[in-house]
């Protein structure tokens, strides 16, 4: 009789199981955002965006007491920290705007150049430039150490004849 039971709860716990795993729950929002903006054929990078190890060789190189780190690549996006004494001082970036062309507007009011191309400052810790109306080419400083000068000098050492051949 004992193994009679042990079938029954055996049997009834396995039907429980089934049945809680076949339900099916409602989609979240975001997955309802991810379904809305995919049907709609719509993605956060442009096909035509360079890859982001593409951008690479156009960084400065290290040196000077200076440590060049890649830190990120993605489509239309490199990353590196500058670092001095093992110390991180700044982040350097190239982004390809074919991904979100309103950022190229932010230029039209350029507050000087290098190498030719526009100059801002984006509040009191980052310089950026836009080579050949395409790439944003960015230093923020992430030390109180690394001035806007030192941001200017080395936007300045960026391969920006290169980089605007690439449009």
């Amino acid at each position: 009789m004992n193994n009679w039971r042990k079938k029954i709860v055996a049997v009834l716990l396995g039907v429980v199981l089934l049945t809680a795993s076949c339900v099916k729950e409602p989609p979240s929002r975001f997955d309802q955002a991810q379904q809305d903006s995919s049907s709609r054929g719509t993605s956060a990078v442009v096909k035509e965006s360079e890859t982001g190890g593409s951008f690479n060789r156009y960084f400065p190189s290290a040196g000077s007491g200076y440590e060049r780190v890649y830190t990120q690549e993605k489509k239309g996006f490199a990353q590196a920290k500058l670092k001095k004494d093992g110390k991180s001082v700044a982040t350097m970036a190239i982004s390809d705007t074919a991904n979100n062309p309103t950022a190229r507007s932010k230029f039209q009011n350029s507050q000087g150049n290098i190498g030719g191309y526009p100059l801002i400052n984006q509040g009191s810790k980052s310089t950026a430039i836009l080579v050949a109306d395409r790439f944003q080419v960015k230093i923020s400083s992430s030390d109180t150490t690394f001035t806007e000068s030192d941001r200017k000098q080395w936007l300045s050492k960026f391969d920006l004849r290169g980089l605007s051949k690439l449009n």
